[in-house]
């Protein structure tokens, strides 16, 4: 199994009980590292130069976040910011995040068909988050899957079941 280290970003978890299902998943397992930024930064207060040390001895990403107001949550765009800042690596050193292998599981409350181009908000789920695809990239870091959950509020407990699954079968990967 990969060294995985997952950032989960909520500012509102308190009022999602199907991402409080859904995380209580990662908590059962302990073959990766379980960090959420909402509880570990609650001044925003961000020590990159630790989080870029850190981030290197992982070989894989995971990062847990709902669509709020049609973005990341503000804290993941701060971490991101902090951390992701291109100018830690120099060209003539190695990247340190080359082939890290990442997986982004997106939440929303709304319905599947109103994520595209003909849908309600004219745009998909990955063009939202489009800023946070690029940064990876632009690190070096190799995306394997986009996994959103539409209608997560209005999830029963079967497709709870189902999505834990699919994040069991991406942690044994």
């Amino acid at each position: 199994m990969k060294n995985t280290l997952v950032l989960f970003a909520h500012p509102y978890l308190e009022h999602s009980k199907s991402n409080l299902e859904l995380i209580n998943f990662y908590v059962r397992h302990q073959h990766y590292n379980f960090r959420d930024l909402y509880e570990e930064f609650p001044d925003f207060h961000i020590p990159a130069f630790r989080e870029r040390k850190s981030l290197s001895k992982y070989e894989r990403l995971i990062i847990h976040f709902p669509l709020i107001f049609f973005g990341i949550p503000p804290l993941l765009k701060l971490w991101i910011d902090e951390v992701f800042d291109l100018n830690w690596q120099k060209e003539s050193e190695e990247n340190p995040l080359e082939n890290i292998e990442a997986t982004i599981l997106v939440t929303t409350n709304g319905k599947e068909e109103e994520f595209s181009h003909d849908g309600k908000f004219g745009f998909t789920v990955e063009e939202f988050i489009s800023g946070l695809i690029v940064v990876l990239k632009q690190n070096g870091i190799i995306i394997r899957e986009i996994v959103k959950i539409f209608n997560v509020d209005q999830l029963n407990k079967k497709e709870i079941i189902t999505h834990k699954h699919h994040f069991q079968a991406i942690l044994k990967e």
